[in-house]
């Protein structure tokens, strides 16, 4: 049965509107879906709140997917601080979610991946009774079963309306996808593991894309990694990477040489990358380097 929410809002101490969900006919207390924010002339929503037992620990998908559960970690952390639940509705994305941010607005991109997995989940349509998969892709259908597609390989602006309307305010389509997602990922682990699923899928095939463009192989994690997180937030081209990176195997050289990529503008991230690297190589967890033919990372 699909679980409808009963929304709320109200004002905080601090001044900003926060919107609250509570499952109907349930015994579960109201939970925070976000906070109103305004950016760049847009209006929508912002959860970057961390709670606990709710955020990524690599250890706990490590004996499932070994070293690539500590290989996303630095970007997990510079993104959300790891929250499962961490929300966005404001930018031109439309809709954003997990602890690795995925965006809406990619046609066959991190979040469109990520959400026909979740609707492959037995409790999918709990959350979205109204969406549907058919030949791996995403539909509505309607309540005389008309199959309407929201995205294709061209575009997802039909799934980024559906699960935002318009960034003109806060709407009601708006916060009740929100909770649906926040909501789900709290409750359901299944769906937790899908967003650690699709990080980790989605760094393996880029390595191998990095390494045909930028010749990775034999190339320390720590280099590896912080290319990944570039490209993930998109602070640099291509050729800005490849001229960083060509030192003469003085991979030391190389990681410095990208941690300046961007510090003008994005110097808060990219030391909670390199601290959070640093942290993992003093624990004997990131020695690590790529190894092209297979895909993986091998002992160093």
């Amino acid at each position: 049965m699909a679980i409808d929410f009963s929304i709320t809002s109200a004002v905080t101490s601090s001044g900003r509107t926060a919107f609250n969900a509570q499952s109907i006919n349930s015994t579960e207390t109201k939970f925070n879906i976000g906070n109103k924010t305004r950016y760049e002339g847009n209006v929508g929503l912002f959860n970057t709140s961390v709670t606990a037992g709710l955020a990524y620990k690599p250890e706990d998908y490590s004996a499932e997917y070994g070293f690539w559960a500590y290989f996303i970690y630095p970007t997990a952390m510079a993104e959300s601080s790891g929250s499962f639940k961490c929300l966005n509705t404001y930018d031109r994305a439309q809709f954003t979610f997990s602890f690795m941010q995925y965006a809406a607005h990619v046609p066959n991109g991190d979040f469109i991946k990520f959400f026909r997995k979740l609707l492959q989940l037995p409790n999918a349509t709990d959350y979205f009774p109204k969406l549907v998969l058919s030949n791996n892709r995403i539909f509505y259908k309607s309540s005389s079963g008309v199959l309407s597609p929201l995205e294709n390989d061209s575009s997802s602006q039909a799934l980024m309306d559906y699960l935002n309307p318009t960034l003109n305010d806060i709407e009601n389509q708006e916060l009740i996808c929100a909770a649906r997602f926040v909501h789900w990922a709290t409750n359901d682990p299944n769906h937790r593991k899908t967003q650690v699923e699709t990080a980790i899928d989605l760094y393996k095939e880029n390595m191998k894309s990095y390494n045909k463009r930028y010749g990775l192989n034999n190339v320390p994690a720590n280099v590896c990694q912080m290319i990944c997180d570039i490209r993930h937030q998109g602070r640099a081209t291509s050729d800005r990477i490849a001229l960083a990176i060509n030192t003469n195997g003085n991979y030391d050289k190389a990681f410095s040489n990208l941690c300046t990529i961007g510090n003008t503008n994005y110097q808060t991230r990219i030391n909670t990358v390199r601290n959070t690297i640093k942290k993992l190589t003093d624990i004997g967890k990131f020695s690590m380097k790529y190894d092209a033919n297979s895909g993986e990372f091998v002992t160093i």
